[in-house]
Formats: structure tokens, sequence, C-alpha cells
């Protein structure tokens, strides 16, 4: 069974990258800011519509569902970010539980970065240098290389060993 991974760098620039199978990984940035006139919430239908997109392209692609939702846990860093970020995550999950044979995982950003750099403490260059070199994409920015640095996590830790994602 093939393993389709989506990685996830939640927030209202929200970088993203998914790769299904062991074929080529799409990937980029999308802008769920608010629009004039809209209400809070209308940010969080428009990443769940974007999210039933992303697994509809997948089933098309590969003929099954994701199977694996990666992502960068949210700060309390207090405010709206982290009110963005916490609901975006718990979408995450959602997905996972509504998706038969999905799994969800979330990744501390000090573990990303110190997988991706050596360094726990990398910062936005280090880990945008540490996504073209594995993936030979041109990073969008800082969110699309998070996304591409959580992808490679993912594909280590899940895709190679094995581990999950097995049913």
């Amino acid at each position: 069974r093939e393993v389709n991974i989506l990685a996830v760098d939640p927030g209202s620039k929200l970088g993203w990258a998914l790769q299904m199978g062991a074929g080529a990984v799409e990937s980029g940035v999308e802008d769920f800011s608010l629009r004039r006139g809209e209400s809070p919430g209308a940010r969080f239908l428009r990443f769940r519509r974007w999210l039933q997109d992303v697994d509809a392209l997948t089933i098309r692609t590969t003929g099954q569902h994701v199977t694996l939702v990666a992502y960068e846990q949210p700060h309390h860093r207090g405010g709206h970010a982290t009110e963005v970020a916490h609901g975006f995550s718990t979408r995450l999950q959602e997905l996972a539980a509504a998706t038969p044979g999905c799994e969800c995982v979330s990744v501390h950003t000090a573990t990303l970065k110190k997988a991706t750099t050596g360094n726990g403490r990398a910062g936005k260059d280090e880990m945008i240098v540490a996504a073209r070199r594995r993936w030979q994409i041109e990073p969008t920015d800082d969110n699309h290389a998070d996304a591409l640095c959580i992808l490679a996590w993912a594909v280590e830790r899940y895709q190679a060993s094995g581990e999950g994602c097995a049913g």
C-alpha cells in the first residue's frame, strides 16, 4: 500500500507539501488570511474545502486517500496566530479521523529543526537551504520550506521505516 503524505506548516500563510506514493511532490503556499467582509470563521471553512480538494487530488492520482497528515505543532504564543494554527491543526486531525486508514502526527519545531539541520534552533534561512537541498525545489518562502522539511521528516520516519501507516 502506498503512503500519501500531506505535510502542513499551519498558519494564515500555510505551507504545504504532498507526496503521493513514491511520486513527485506537489507543494506551495496557500493564503488563508481573512478577506474583506469575512467573519473569522470563514478562513476555517476555506481551509476545510482546501483539504477536501487535496484529498480529492490524491484519490484521482493514486486511487486512495491521504494516508498520513504531518504538521508542525502550534506554539502557545497567544493571539491571532495561535488561534489560526490551533484551528488548522484541529481540522487536520478531523481529516485524519474521518478518513479510513489515515494517521495524523505532529512534530515540535525544535525536533523538526534538529532533524533537518542538526540544530534545534536553526533559523528560517537554514530551513530554506535544507528544503532546497532535499527536494531540489525553490521554496516560495519559509512556510513553504517548513512544509517541505516536515514532509522530509515524515517520509524518513514513516515511509522509510515502515512505522505506522502499514494498515
